[in-house]
């Protein structure tokens, strides 16, 4: 079987697209489901009055206003332009991540099961401050990255600056693989600096359909595009001169990033980004488990849990758990063992997931991403493996910002409140804290983002029929603390200590910074530990 599995491994892509809100990661989910022929037609409309829903946002949060606050997997197979007829096509696997700032946790989840990253930037904004943190995410956690320049069909600022924006603040060295012929908002085709040819583009309506592509050589681009062209081959020069070429050791290293110049709203530079893809982004590789044994992709089926969901399929009112197979064939069936709990773990109901949409899954291979239908006992960050025993290092959580008390406004709703609370808490849409104070009918939640809470109050008045109220409190940051400094803590003031119900860590809440330093200053014997964050 093992070499079945290793033919099946270097078929595979495994990617996340990472940027800030409004970049066009969804447009561009959409664009790619296009080209691989997953979808006949975009479902993004441009302009909000009208917009429909793109095919991976699932919630009515996310279609009322645009955005991407869930996390789904779109697997589609692509056979590259010029690949034989036995070939074998690539198998891509795109897992959707959160749009909104808010929701950056989820994110690195999402960020702890691929192998690469797509950085989408836009043309004219340059590198923003969810970008920034995420790609910070992708460097501590190794994964190489692709970068996207998007929306090329509007004004914006010079390739050349965008390419030392990347260089100078993150110190990513962009080595771009195509250079855009036409400025920003005038978007003709691309330069193919490997080959010197030309690529131009035609829209469509709407940008509804894939763009079709008319391919040149050099003296015909010249005469056909004059200036524009020139320009183009003088910025590849000097790219060139400055040793900004590919090269595969430092791009798989961290140290730099191919880059594609592309517009998804009009499709233009979306076939560029899946050949890229295939060609260049690893293949799925070994991980480390915390004792240190090294799992490679050939090895007996192991597997990390990285995302938990209910309300996907409000007839059903199931709960699906995203995992990523990190070795060996996965079979629809097999009974595993849950890591967490040396229980046995059954996977008969293995679903496939794209929007709402699924399908059932009989085998899948490492890189993969499966739905675990009911899988009640799962949490993110949960292994489950074949023996021999395997255990990954779990999901750290990132450091909350923002606290508030939830309280069902009506007390003879207790019991559907307190479920969707354990509901949520699993899935971890937010982090539940409690104490022996507040009681269970009023639980402390603490985010991110303050539209975590928005998540809360709409999934808790959808699915379990409970109208809350949101109560904001005065804590700004927290601190991981232990039961000998808990007293001592609770009595001081602008200071209030909380157990998180997921992992029983002790966290102790306060009103701001100041009161955090002058405790450490006159009371240092007391535990008072920073929460590990993204990048920490």
């Amino acid at each position: 079987m093992s070499s079945d599995v290793a033919t099946e491994v270097k078929r595979r892509r495994t990617f996340a697209i990472i940027s800030h809100p409004d970049a066009g990661k969804s447009t561009m989910t959409e664009a790619l489901a296009l080209h691989a022929r997953m979808i006949s037609e975009a479902g993004a409309i441009h302009g909000k009055a009208g917009r429909k829903s793109t095919v991976s946002d699932w919630m009515e949060m996310e279609k009322a206003r645009g955005i991407s606050v869930s996390s789904t997997a779109l697997q589609f197979n692509y056979s590259p332009r010029g690949a034989g007829a036995d070939d074998e096509p690539a198998v891509i696997n795109l897992v959707d991540t959160p749009g909104h700032a808010d929701f950056s946790e989820d994110t690195y989840r999402v960020l702890t099961a691929v192998d690469a990253a797509v950085m989408l930037i836009d043309a004219a904004k340059g590198l923003e401050p969810q970008t920034l943190k995420l790609f910070q995410v992708c460097r501590h956690r190794g994964i190489p990255v692709i970068t996207v320049i998007n929306k090329w069909d509007r004004p914006g600022q010079a390739p050349l600056e965008l390419i030392d924006e990347i260089n100078e603040r993150i110190g990513l060295l962009p080595t771009p693989l195509y250079v855009p012929v036409g400025i920003a908002g005038d978007f003709r085709g691309l330069l193919d600096r490997r080959t010197g040819r030309y690529i131009h583009f035609t829209r469509t309506a709407g940008g509804a359909t894939i763009a079709p592509e008319e391919i040149l050589d050099a003296d015909a681009a010249s005469a056909r595009e004059g200036d524009a062209w020139n320009d183009a081959l003088e910025e590849s020069d000097l790219l060139s001169e400055m040793g900004q070429d590919h090269d595969q050791e430092l791009f798989l290293g961290g140290q730099t990033s191919p880059m594609i110049f592309a517009s998804a709203m009009l499709n233009f530079g979306v076939r560029q980004l899946l050949e890229t893809l295939v060609e260049l982004a690893p293949a799925p590789g070994s991980r480390t488990g915390i004792d240190g044994t090294v799992r490679e992709p050939t090895d007996p089926f192991s597997a990390v849990v990285f995302k938990v969901q209910a309300g996907m399929d409000a007839s059903h009112r199931d709960r699906l758990a995203f995992m990523r197979i990190v070795s060996g064939e996965f079979e629809r069936g097999m009974v595993v063992t849950h890591a967490q709990t040396g229980k046995p773990f059954a996977t008969k109901y293995a679903q496939a997931v794209f929007g709402r949409d699924r399908s059932t899954v009989d085998t899948a291979y490492p890189g993969d991403v499966v739905g675990l239908v009911n899988a009640t006992a799962l949490a993110p960050g949960d292994t489950l493996y074949d023996d021999p025993k395997i255990q990954f290092p779990p999901i750290p959580s990132f450091a909350p910002e923002h606290f508030s008390s939830l309280r069902a406004t009506t007390a003879d709703k207790y019991k559907q409140f307190r479920k969707g609370m354990e509901q949520l808490d699993s899935e971890g849409v937010v982090q539940v804290l409690r104490n022996d104070i507040r009681g269970d009918t009023s639980p402390v939640l603490a985010a991110v983002g303050p539209m975590q809470f928005e998540v809360v109050t709409a999934r808790m008045k959808s699915e379990f029929n409970v109208d809350t109220v949101i109560e904001p409190l005065g804590y700004t940051l927290a601190r991981k603390t232990d039961a000998e400094s808990a007293d001592e803590l609770n009595r001081q003031r602008g200071v209030e200590v909380f157990t998180r119900t997921s992992d029983g860590v002790l966290l102790a809440l306060f009103s701001d910074k100041w009161r955090l330093q002058y405790i450490e200053k006159e009371l240092p014997e007391l535990t008072l530990e920073p929460l590990v964050a993204a990048a920490d």
